[in-house]
């Protein structure tokens, strides 16, 4: 079985999917306390690097996106599906289970 190499430009999510870059977890406390990696939160914060066209309707047709690219999201604690490219944390998520677009 041949290895396949992913890359982030490589990876176009399918109907109403959005690939979200992971943003690092906190490693110290607000008192300053190191956390060590088995004592950190799951991120929830991410930024979106790329965004299905759209699910469809009954009527056949696409339902716009309400996230664009660039845009920073908050999501469900334990939605998608992780992914790991080149080194860094992906989350590949359904646009349902985006909370909040962060300002």
């Amino acid at each position: 079985m041949a290895a396949i190499s992913l890359s982030v430009s490589t990876v176009k999510p399918l109907g109403d999917r959005i690939f979200v870059k992971v943003s690092e977890s906190e490693e110290r406390t607000a008192g300053g306390i190191l956390l060590p990696d088995n004592a950190r939160e799951k991120p929830q914060v991410g930024e979106v690097t790329a965004v299905g066209p759209g699910k469809l309707t009954e009527d056949g047709k696409r339902q716009p996106m309400d996230v664009k690219v660039g845009d920073k999201v908050l999501y469900s604690k334990y939605a998608g599906t992780e992914v790991k490219l080149a080194g860094e944390d992906y989350v590949l998520l359904s646009e349902k289970d985006i909370l909040a677009i962060v300002g």
